[in-house]
């Protein structure tokens, strides 16, 4: 009996070393520069121009460029952002937001006659801006 109770100890030693490796070393990516990502964004926002089509997109550029960065720094992995937006997806609860602003920067990239409107813009800023707070980026 004594046997098979320090057997049993042992088990329940080892089961709860090796779930608390777990918690603490399962946990995605370290911190991230909350300061670089925040002066980042104000950047992006403030380069939103009224009537001028082309800051559209190079915001809307830059907002994706800078919200892919974040996925990596929190340790996301794949090859690509649609990728790590896949990973992230437990992380992400507006998920169907940002995946409509990272297809509009799809559109950007790859359609040249691509048409958006301050309006628009703005809504695909304010998507890739919650997935930055949910992210803990900003």
């Amino acid at each position: 009996m004594d046997g098979s109770l320090i057997f049993l100890f042992a088990a329940i030693i080892i089961v709860g070393v090796l779930l608390f490796a777990a918690i603490t070393f399962g946990k995605r990516g370290g911190s991230l520069d909350i300061e670089k990502y925040r002066s980042r964004w104000l950047s992006i926002e403030q380069s939103l121009v009224r009537d001028n089509e082309a800051s559209y997109h190079m915001a809307i550029l830059n907002a994706d460029k800078l919200v892919d960065q974040a996925l990596r720094d929190k340790g996301f992995s794949g090859q690509t952002m649609g990728d790590r937006l896949k990973s992230a997806k437990d992380a992400l609860p507006h998920r169907d937001a940002i995946w409509t602003a990272h297809k509009l920067r799809n559109q950007i990239a790859h359609e040249p006659d691509v048409k958006i409107n301050y309006n628009h813009a703005r809504q695909a800023l304010a998507q890739f801006k919650q997935t930055l707070k949910d992210l803990g980026a900003i």
